[in-house]
């Protein structure tokens, strides 16, 4: 579920939609959290044999780490990427706002943790861009994404959180306790568990 104080807008014939801020989320800010609503997509699913749903499920859901594509039943499926993105995704079932985002402004994610299996050309709206992004960005980035999560995390507690309710007790309970006193700490690392097993598979 996205946050509640974002709404959808048309960006252009390329891009499509994205997703925006209609008041200011500050940097802590849980924007998108998994719930039992999500539409998965397991690799075995039949809908996936039908060019016409093909390609909307690809272009909208990403693979979490179980291999299974998610795609969002409300407006986050229409999140971007950007290279400098304003939220990132966690390892807690959970995306955050690694800084404070103004109203109005896009919500952009970094589509490095989704588990791509083809690199995406890309076309962010902040530069620097890199150009495109790939399974390997994941191993190659993930502690510089691990030091603005856990700067994010740091202040969960001090903002307004009107998704915490969808959170699960034992997520809550971890994210706390690293939030309070600095430890059980989960890297982004963990979201590209998939593309090990493939590798070891592979190999």
């Amino acid at each position: 579920m996205i946050h509640p104080s974002t709404e959808l807008r048309h960006i252009d014939a390329e891009l499509g939609y994205g997703v925006f801020a209609t008041s200011r989320l500050p940097k802590g800010t849980i924007t998108y959290v998994w719930d039992p609503l999500e539409v998965e997509v397991f690799p075995d699913d039949p809908r996936l044999e039908e060019p016409a749903l093909r390609e909307p499920i690809e272009r909208y859901s990403y693979i979490d780490s179980r291999g299974v594509r998610i795609m969002s039943w409300d407006h986050a499926k229409y999140v971007n990427h950007c290279c400098q993105c304003n939220t990132m995704s966690t390892a807690y079932g959970f995306e955050i706002a690694i800084r404070d985002i103004e109203a109005g402004e896009q919500i952009t994610d970094e589509y490095g943790m989704f588990n791509l299996r083809e690199p995406m050309k890309l076309r962010c709206s902040r530069g620097p861009c890199r150009g495109k992004v790939q399974a390997a960005d994941l191993d190659r980035l993930c502690l510089v994404w691990d030091e603005q999560v856990k700067a994010a995390l740091g202040v969960v507690e001090l903002v307004e959180q009107p998704l915490w309710p969808l959170v699960d007790l034992a997520t809550a309970t971890a994210v706390e306790c690293f939030a309070r006193w600095g430890e059980g700490y989960r890297s982004v690392r963990e979201l590209g568990e998939i593309n090990d097993r493939n590798q070891a598979h592979s190999g």
